[in-house]
């Protein structure tokens, strides 16, 4: 699964490079919005297949692992899957230190026959259930039922991720994807120690804020090239570590920002890179909800084929010939408090029919990155950017 981890590292950053664009906060699960693309793989064929490979950077992966010269194609992309499947079991947990979840539900029109074989596979691999709805008669109902899921799923934090018209009477497959976390940190902040403090948006401006204090023993690494600095943050069980990327300079994010690699960014946060000493970190409080259309993005990738109408194959979900991805929405949330942090996102594709020193001071009080990882798998769960707490 390491490979995946790779793969799944430079499709987080080549999804960032296009979220970044806004001054805002970013918020997004690559995990997430990779899950959705694969199960939109499992049923695709040709050139719309090999866009989606393309983009999720995994047939690089997964070639690795492969014999040279023998991979068939089906072998090919049944080892695809079988990555995701790990990677799927892995993650899906709960213990007694965080509860991860990501769940995956298919929603197919009434109208309309699936390979059975198709529904196997999407269950095996993806955990994921395929449901019948009537989006001709009852567009409208059939949303809520899809919200509805999405927000049981998510512990009640992601709501209404298909907003009201968004599904028509012509759609005929939704991909929806949740993911859910919350975790314990592994020193926790002392609510007492919580002031408030100021946090710097730009060299003119500051707002104020709950600042978090404490000073503790963490992994630590100064970034000469990038002037910044990167600490890892675990949570309760070490299994999971929230890694923050802090600019030197109150403006240094964008320069930060413009030289980050996939490479750049595994070197930084290795073990051998990092090392452990007594920091004295401030954290703001923040809580950051955020909701992509992703075919824009997408389309900026790479995955063209399946979102045109007349170019989209995805013959190995169903005969009809005119299933082209109508909507892909991504929707994530994340709490960052003392206690620790909550996190969801959850995707959905629509298909429709158409015709140093002693103790080194980590102040996070201006624009910093941060992302949530999980050590077996290497994956990246969260990704985000707080431009404003």
């Amino acid at each position: 699964t390491n490979s995946l981890g790779e793969a799944n590292m430079k499709f987080a950053l080549d999804l960032y490079q296009q979220l970044r664009k806004s001054e805002d906060n970013v918020f997004y699960s690559p995990v997430s919005v990779m899950t959705a693309l694969a199960m939109l793989r499992l049923g695709a064929k040709g050139n719309t297949a090999q866009e989606i490979e393309k983009v999720l950077q995994v047939n690089e992966a997964t070639k690795k692992t492969t014999e040279k010269g023998t991979a068939c194609q089906d072998e090919k992309s049944e080892n695809f899957h079988h990555h995701f499947q790990k990677i799927m079991t892995q993650l899906n947990k709960s213990t007694d230190a965080y509860d991860l979840k990501i769940a995956n539900h298919i929603y197919g029109a009434n109208t309309f026959q699936f390979f059975q074989e198709y529904l196997e596979d999407i269950k095996k691999f993806y955990l994921a259930n395929a449901e019948s709805l009537d989006f001709v008669n009852a567009a409208e109902e059939s949303r809520k039922k899809i919200n509805s899921w999405v927000e049981s799923q998510t512990n009640g934090k992601i709501k209404d991720l298909f907003g009201s018209g968004t599904l028509k009477s012509n759609t005929v497959l939704v991909l929806v994807n949740a993911v859910y976390f919350k975790g314990q940190w592994n020193h926790k902040f002392y609510e007492k120690r919580t002031k408030e403090g100021k946090f710097c948006l730009n060299q003119n401006t500051s707002k104020s804020v709950q600042m978090m204090q404490q000073r503790n023993y963490f992994n630590f690494a100064l970034l000469e090239d990038v002037q910044a600095k990167v600490l890892e943050i675990p949570y309760k069980g070490k299994e999971l570590s929230m890694f923050v990327l802090l600019p030197n300079e109150v403006d240094g994010l964008k320069e930060l920002e413009d030289k980050l690699t996939a490479d750049k960014l595994t070197e930084w946060t290795s073990p051998q890179n990092m090392h452990m000493m007594e920091v004295y970190l401030s954290l703001p409080r923040f809580k950051v909800e955020e909701k992509y259309d992703l075919e824009d993005v997408l389309e900026h990738m790479g995955i063209k084929d399946a979102f045109s109408s007349g170019k989209a194959d995805f013959s190995g979900m169903s005969e009809s010939l005119d299933l082209v991805v109508s909507k892909a929405l991504h929707k994530s949330f994340v709490e960052v408090t003392e206690e620790g942090t909550e996190a969801s996102a959850s995707t959905g594709v629509e298909i429709s029919l158409t015709s140093s020193p002693i103790s080194e001071d980590f102040a996070c009080d201006h624009p910093f990155l941060f992302f949530i990882k999980e050590s077996k798998t290497n994956s990246i769960l969260f990704f985000g950017r707080v431009s404003s707490p």
